[in-house]
């Protein structure tokens, strides 16, 4: 396992402290930071450790099982899911059970490795299991109202506990939690500025564009589809586009009410759309979120297809979407939500990616690279739009210019 100088010192941190926050810029690598740190600690106990990996949702605990398993020996890890979600590892919420499966395991000296989701995480506190090691991923949501109490008792409780994101949020007021409680959270142990990212060749920075489209259509279908198609015919570096819609009815009314998967058709874009409500389609047909993804992935390593891709939230923090080039936002967003998007469209072509391995382009030299930067449209008319565009400048300033994490802050 090969880790970039980064991460390197943040496993280096967690060696130092049993507590902390590493933030990393989306596409720094934290995943593999969790692997590597689990992987060496277990060199050092002979006799069995229980890990906890906490992700917001089953998508990404499922994405982050599969990711571990590409490098944790599972000959002597036995894997539990505790989530609602299908998977083909042992998987239940029930704290009897999940006792059982832990306690089974550890008393053969074997170790114990669990995907959970903050919303199960408190079945887990309930099982009243040993966890040696928990990680946080994407931990500004650890602060919820309906999380923190497992989050605040594993971070005691725990011998080891760490936190990563991307977008801290911190509370300014007594009554909500933040993850500036030192005593839950600790102290900031790693933080990577995304410009030394950049230059070191691991990711490409954002670009923001505002389009105007017309106010003389009313209908708003109508409107969003003839802005879209204009994007996709009249912009380059446009072959596989994620858009963050509105709400689910302006993706449906979009799909149903107007010709737009023909004409996206005719432009030779495939149209895929998933939302919480409705599932998963790909051009027009329902499929299952399995075939959904395997196909998205494999599109987006694929560089002769084009693709538009449409979702409320399910695809905005954490989940891996293979070359996407641009991101269109249909809507406004708060910080840690726009960040993250962001992050979806900032990571490497993958031909430029090998490229830079073997030197034959040179790390920050983005004149060189395929795909330099990730583009960021935001449509904009009469009043509309302005507000979501000055926000998503500030937080690129603020994470890509200062080099500093976009941090949401709870007032009240």
């Amino acid at each position: 396992m090969q880790l970039r100088p980064h991460q390197s010192r943040a496993c280096d941190s967690m060696i130092a402290y049993d507590k902390g926050q590493i933030i990393f810029p989306t596409g720094g690598g934290k995943t593999l930071t969790m692997i590597y740190d689990l992987i060496e600690n277990c060199k050092y106990i002979d006799n069995g450790m229980t890990t906890v990996v906490v992700a917001p949702r089953i998508l990404l605990a499922e994405q982050l099982s599969a990711e571990f398993l590409e490098f944790v020996d599972t000959k002597y890890t036995h894997v539990m899911h505790v989530h609602s979600g299908e998977t083909h590892h042992f998987s239940t919420t029930n704290p009897e059970k999940i006792a059982l499966f832990n306690n089974t395991a550890r008393a053969a000296g074997e170790n114990v490795l669990i995907f959970t989701t903050y919303n199960s995480l408190d079945r887990i506190r309930l099982a009243d299991i040993e966890v040696n090691t928990i990680y946080f991923d994407e931990a500004h949501n650890s602060v919820k109202k309906n999380f923190f109490p497992a989050t605040e008792h594993f971070s005691y409780e725990t011998d080891r506990c760490y936190f990563f994101t991307a977008t801290p949020k911190h509370s300014l007021t007594p009554n909500k939690p933040g993850m500036n409680i030192p005593e839950v959270y600790g102290q900031v142990i790693s933080k990577v500025p995304a410009p030394e990212l950049i230059q070191g060749g691991f990711i490409i920075p954002p670009k923001v564009k505002a389009t105007k489209i017309s106010t003389l259509i009313s209908n708003v279908a109508d409107r969003d589809c003839k802005m879209i198609i204009e994007i996709l015919r009249d912009e380059d570096n446009m072959e596989k586009v994620m858009v963050a819609a509105k709400a689910t009815k302006h993706i449906q009314n979009l799909m149903t009410q107007t010709q737009f998967m023909p004409l996206c058709n005719a432009l030779g874009y495939d149209v895929l759309w998933i939302t919480a409500k409705w599932g998963a389609f790909i051009n027009g047909q329902k499929v299952n979120r399995e075939v959904f993804f395997d196909t998205m992935n494999e599109w987006g390593q694929d560089p002769t297809r084009k693709f538009i891709m449409f979702h409320h939230s399910i695809l905005s923090e954490g989940i891996n979407v293979s070359g996407l080039t641009a991101c269109i936002l249909m809507r406004n967003m708060d910080v840690i939500t726009m960040a993250q998007t962001i992050g979806r469209v900032i990571r490497l072509n993958k031909d430029d990616a090998s490229d830079l391995r073997t030197g034959k382009i040179a790390a920050g030299d983005l004149d060189q690279y395929r795909k330099p930067f990730g583009k960021m449209f935001v449509p904009v008319y009469s009043n509309v739009g302005i507000s979501t565009q000055r926000t998503l400048q500030n937080v690129v300033d603020t994470i890509f210019c200062q080099g500093e994490p976009a941090i949401s802050k709870v007032r009240k």
